[in-house]
Order: structure tokens, then C-alpha cells, then sequence
């Protein structure tokens, strides 16, 4: 029963088929293969985005922190939540590829940027001239780090106050699938339809091993707007930060399989229903309470710490949010937790940890 994150699943095993598939024969190096080159054509055809293009890589950091990279100045602030995965889960990349700018953190529930919060945020800045960091870019993450869901219409308000303040919008999707499977609209009104500039797909928390890309919807306008090629800027910083692969085509694989048919959205539509299963059964549980609402695939739970000891003698394995916590103690004391659900959670995982609650 593994709930600690979506990254602890094992790869699905068409993404493995794939790579072994792309292992015969020769092709070109660093991306110039026909994997590569089907991978931009698939997203173009499901983004409904013709002129899109797609740079791989294989990390979720790597690629939201070279596309930040490429949106905002060393001067500039980037417009994040808070709790959003660029402030807290990697270890200042943004910073570092950014070579120095700045996150400013704005609040709003459930890890989603409040809009008259980041209008205010975004006022605020830049307003002494010189002496302040002046306005760069705006990141949304969707799924949040709290389980939350940027609807369609949501993405559309803050990319109106990006719009408004000439800036670019940048979204996070190292859970897009989950975040379009919960709802449904379609990739285009998730992203740039809804004025998302960049965006960075993750494949590996949704069946893949390691692949991820950088999808910019509009490069022409999008250079235009900043007077610089930002195709050429990615291409750059991707060689330049050691994770433009020789061997593209293994990375570029795993993400043909994935967008293949209706595959990434099948296999995030199941880690969706085992967390909603998952909160069907533990409504029913006393002394649990659900502490966001479980817009996908992840749960944050607050239950007494004897419930958590019990689980986790069942085989259970799950993290404690935040970590400062123990199982050491009354066991009547409310600890909190997340649980996340992937492609191959189980039903039976889902009652196995429900029936170690009961007891």
C-alpha cells in the first residue's frame, strides 16, 4: 500500500515497450530522431496548437526551471504560491537558472494563487524604480502541491492579470494529466487558450520513467512580446545546464507511448478514482477529517496518531505533512498526512489502508 507520491509507481509498461522499441537500429543524435519529432506533432494536434514546439528533458525541475530561466530576467520576480513546487520542492533552481531572480510568494487556499492577492502582489512591485526587483513572470502549478485543481475558467483569470501587466504565464503540469482528467475541459482551454505561455508537461509522476517536456504554444508572439527568440533561449539553456541528451530518443519514447491515444489521460483518470474512492472510504472512518478538497489524485488527512501507527503496522506507507511530526507520543493527537494515488494504485490498496483504520 504505497500512497507517498506518485513518483514511488512503478512506469507503465507500454512507456518501457517504447524505449526498447527505439533501441533498434540508428537515428540522430540530441533530439534530431523521428520519436522526438512525432512527440511535438502529438502535442500539437491534442493542444489544438499548430505552431507549438516541444523541447524534451527528463526532470520536472530541469524543465520548470529553464523555462523560468527563459521568461524572467535576473532583476525580475517570478509570481508563485506559496506553497507552489517551485518555492518549496526544488532546491532554488529557478533561482539559479535565473541567475538570481526572485520568487514572490502569493497566498491563496488550497495552494491556489488567490487573483486579488497576485494583482496586488504584481502592483506592488517594481514600484520604487531601480532600487526594487522589477515584474518578471507568473507560475501556477496545476495539480497544486495541495491537491487543488485550476479549473479552465481559473487559469483564464490569472492569465487576464498576466495579460494585464505584460507579463508571461507559465504553468507547472507535472500532474497536467491529473488536473485535465478532474476537469473536464480540454488541453487547449487548460493552457494557452486560457493564456498560459509555457507550459511543463510531466509525464514521469503518470507512468513514465523520465520524461518530461517544455511546450511553448505561440514562440513567433511570444518572441515578439520580449524581443527575444525564445525557441533559441530554451535550446540554449537546456545544453547549457547538461540536459540536452545525446540520446533523446529513449527520453522522447516514453512520452510518444504516453500521449498515444488517450493513454496519459486513461492512466491519470485511475490514480483520480482510486483518491476518490479513497475519500468515499474515509468519510466513512471516524475521527478523520479531510483538510482540502480532493480535486485528483492527492488527499491530505488529519487523523489521531493511533490510526496512523496501525496503518503503517498494516504496510501502509504514506508521508506525515509536514514532516515535523511523529508516531512517538499520545496516540489520541491529531496528525496530519498526504496520500497520493497513481496509475497502479488498487482497489485493494485503497481497502487494505481503509480496513487497518477500522481496526
Amino acid at each position: 500500500m504505497w500512497f507517498t507520491s506518485d513518483n514511488a509507481g512503478p512506469a507503465h509498461p507500454s512507456m518501457l515497450a517504447a524505449i526498447t522499441a527505439a533501441n533498434e537500429g540508428y537515428c540522430g543524435s540530441y533530439g534530431a530522431d523521428p520519436v522526438t519529432g512525432r512527440v511535438q506533432e502529438r502535442v500539437r494536434e491534442i493542444f489544438e496548437a499548430p505552431r507549438a514546439r516541444v523541447l524534451m528533458a527528463a526532470t520536472g525541475s530541469a524543465v520548470n526551471a529553464i523555462a523560468l530561466g527563459a521568461l524572467c530576467p535576473p532583476w525580475g520576480s517570478i509570481f508563485c504560491h506559496t506553497h507552489a513546487h517551485v518555492e518549496e520542492d526544488e532546491c532554488g533552481a529557478p533561482e539559479f537558472y535565473t541567475n538570481g531572480a526572485k520568487l514572490t510568494l502569493v497566498q491563496g487556499d488550497h495552494a491556489k494563487m488567490d487573483p486579488a492577492a497576485l494583482r496586488r502582489a504584481v502592483s506592488h512591485t517594481g514600484r520604487g524604480g531601480v532600487h526594487n526587483v522589477q515584474r518578471g513572470a507568473v507560475t501556477l502549478t496545476n495539480v497544486t502541491e495541495l491537491g487543488g485543481v485550476y479549473a479552465p475558467s481559473e487559469v483564464s483569470v490569472i492569465g487576464r492579470i498576466a495579460r494585464d501587466f505584460d507579463l508571461p504565464l507559465h504553468m507547472d503540469g507535472a500532474r497536467f494529466a491529473n488536473a485535465l482528467a478532474a476537469s473536464g475541459g480540454s488541453a487547449a482551454e487548460m493552457t494557452w487558450k486560457a493564456g498560459v505561455d509555457m507550459l511543463s508537461l510531466g509525464a514521469s509522476k503518470n507512468g513514465a520513467m523520465a520524461a518530461e517536456a517544455i511546450v511553448v504554444f505561440e514562440p513567433e508572439a511570444l518572441s515578439d512580446r520580449f524581443g527575444t527568440d525564445k525557441i533559441w533561449e530554451l535550446e540554449l539553456r537546456r545544453k547549457r545546464g547538461g540536459h540536452l541528451f545525446s540520446k533523446m530518443r529513449y527520453v522522447s519514447a516514453q512520452m510518444d507511448a504516453w500521449l498515444e491515444g488517450d493513454r496519459w489521460l486513461s492512466l491519470a483518470g485511475a490514480a483520480n478514482a482510486r483518491a476518490a474512492e479513497l475519500q468515499r472510504g474515509l468519510a466513512q472512518v471516524d475521527g478523520v477529517q479531510l483538510l482540502h478538497p480532493v480535486d485528483a489524485n492527492m488527499l491530505f488527512v488529519s487523523m489521531p496518531r493511533e490510526m496512523h501507527r496501525a496503518a503503517q503496522a498494516a504496510g501502509a506507507h504514506y508521508y506525515l505533512w509536514p514532516f515535523d511530526q511523529s508516531l512517538e507520543g499520545d496516540g489520541a493527537e491529531m496528525l496530519s498526512c498526504r496520500l497520493v494515488c497513481n496509475w497502479a494504485t488498487s482497489e485493494a490498496d485503497v481497502a487494505g489502508f481503509l480496513a487497518a483504520l477500522r481496526g
